[in-house]
């Protein structure tokens, strides 16, 4: 079963148009982004499978959702052979034009083969099940999980005292918490948008967002995906 979780403060009316669209109809940027092919646009639909409003980010805090989209395979028995990690996505997005929002076409070509290798590697997983190569042992599971330390949890409890002020009509005392958070666990993406968004809206995706990015350098803004553990 696949389940999709958003995380967002601002629940149902922020993503109701994107988990119950209307049309099937991809925008162009977001095609390039997602690395979708014609074969899959074809297949194109509203889900049907459960799509879940997660205002206060525990899911984030539970898996180690720092970025989207990000995925966890869990077997029937509610084990974990996958942990958190980036779903068919790269570094790729980091050539986009923040003027024209144009990705050069061999980055959106990368990118549809990285996709298409991710939801095989799914596929291969339901049909063979503990059998699958992309099942990674525990060993590898621990060595690729990263639980959150003090400072992470530190960083949650500021995420979510700045939402409660929020809600309650005090966004001017919620801001320096919301800044807070993203000081002490600045490898989540999930708090920097969510809360440059919570201070001004269009902010998660403005020149702050852009700044941010090219700022990281040589580090990753979405790790590589290492689908089998030889990899």
């Amino acid at each position: 079963m696949v389940v999709a979780v958003a995380l967002d403060t601002a629940g149902v009316p922020a993503v109701r148009d994107f988990i119950r669209p209307t049309s099937v109809e991809l925008p162009p940027l977001l095609k390039d982004i997602m690395g979708w092919d014609d074969k899959l646009l074809a297949r194109a639909a509203v889900p049907e499978y459960p799509c879940l409003i997660d205002q206060k980010h525990i899911t984030g805090e539970l898996y180690g959702f720092i970025n989207v989209p990000m995925a966890t395979w869990i077997d029937e028995e509610g084990h974990i052979v996958r942990p958190a990690e980036p779903s068919g996505v790269s570094d790729g997005v980091r050539a986009m034009d923040p003027a024209t929002f144009k990705i050069p076409e061999q980055v959106v070509a990368a990118g549809k083969q990285l996709r298409t290798s991710y939801i095989d590697a799914i596929r291969d997983w339901v049909n063979k099940g503990a059998k699958s190569e992309f099942v990674l042992s525990r060993e590898e599971i621990l060595r690729r999980s990263e639980g959150p330390d003090a400072t992470d949890a530190l960083a949650s409890a500021n995420f979510r005292l700045g939402q409660y002020l929020l809600a309650e009509g005090h966004r001017e005392d919620a801001l320096p918490y919301f800044a807070k958070a993203r000081e002490l666990y600045p490898e989540s993406w999930s708090y920097k948008r969510q809360t440059w968004e919570l201070e001004q809206a269009g902010k998660a995706s403005g020149p702050e967002f852009f700044a941010a990015v090219q700022a990281l350098g040589h580090k990753h803004y979405y790790a590589p995906v290492k689908l089998k553990a030889s990899n």
